[in-house]
């Protein structure tokens, strides 16, 4: 009686994949290779404050990456925000994800956690990264934005009008 045996891949029949099975491979590819890449370390920013014309009150400071909660940052989830003694002059946000960044400031030196004014114009002191020439109003966003990478500093200088 003879069998007759067969060994290994070489009869097998190809196996063909569809199109749209071919995507989703590659979509899963693609997904697996981008949970496997390596975020950006998270990046810290110093920021120094000169000019102040007294050490009383507090520093309001915002940080933002969006323009249109710029210079408050009002209603921006993702802002940051700090609120240190002015006798300080700095302040110091950590793990701060790296990107472009606008920084607005208050001197608030009576305390009451806002910027008082007088018929439109700041009675305490203003300030934005990147130091602008301030004329009617806040400056554009892309005037003051800056960016974050690894420790970052940022000197800025505070504006009085009254």
């Amino acid at each position: 009686m003879a069998s007759t045996f067969a060994y290994g891949t070489g009869s097998a029949a190809p196996i063909a994949a569809s199109a749209g099975s071919r995507r989703r491979i590659a979509a899963a590819a693609l997904l697996i290779a981008g949970l496997t890449a390596a975020a950006p370390p998270p990046a810290r920013l110093d920021v120094e404050v000169a000019g102040l014309r007294s050490p009383r009150g507090n520093l309001l400071i915002c940080l933002t990456r969006d323009p249109t909660h710029f210079p408050d940052c009002s209603g921006d989830p993702l802002a940051l925000k700090a609120t240190v003694t002015a006798s300080s002059h700095a302040a110091h946000f950590d793990n701060v994800a790296p990107g472009g960044y606008a920084l607005s400031l208050v001197h608030d030196e009576n305390g009451n956690g806002r910027l008082d004014t007088r018929m439109g114009i700041p009675r305490e002191g203003i300030a934005f990264s990147n130091n602008p020439r301030l004329f009617f109003g806040p400056p554009r966003f892309s005037a003051v934005r800056f960016d974050v990478t690894g420790t970052t500093g940022e000197t800025v200088q505070m504006k009085y009008f009254l």
